[in-house]
């Protein structure tokens, strides 16, 4: 039987190698990557009706030392509201400040910045909780 497959979502990392706050990130997104892998493998060997099934299936784990577009910088920003841009850029005041001072040195963006592309969604920082909430599609609020 021919079936069209849907593409998997998207999650980037942007990484920095020397912080250890992003080692930890990475480490995490791989494991839950291997996991959302591992049940899909099994769902498609036999039925686990029984089993509780998580909200996201596998997903495309992306990990990038690079700096986001300018257009990526922008959905970024909307994605970690409410928190405050500064999360994103080291000092900004507002969107419109990030937007300088991201143009001014791609050095200001602090990572690491996780982002499921697919919902809207991005967490600064390392936290754990939060960003396994974003893996599994769970809501924040």
């Amino acid at each position: 039987m021919f079936r069209f497959h849907k593409a998997l979502d998207v999650i980037t990392l942007f990484h920095k190698a020397s912080s250890p706050a992003s080692v930890r990130v990475h480490t995490l997104l791989k494991q839950a990557s291997a996991n959302a892998t591992a049940y899909a493998t099994e769902d498609q060997a036999s039925d686990h009706a029984s089993q509780p099934k998580p909200q996201r299936g596998e997903f495309q784990l992306d990990i990038t030392e690079e700096a986001p577009t300018p257009d990526q910088l922008t959905s970024i920003l909307e994605y970690v509201k409410p928190q405050p841009a500064s999360v994103i850029i080291k000092g900004a005041k507002d969107d419109a400040d990030a937007m300088k001072k991201f143009k001014q040195s791609t050095e200001n963006f602090q990572r690491p910045v996780t982002v499921d592309w697919e919902n809207g969604k991005a967490v600064a920082g390392d936290s754990e909780s939060e960003i396994l909430k974003m893996v599994q599609g769970l809501s924040s609020k």
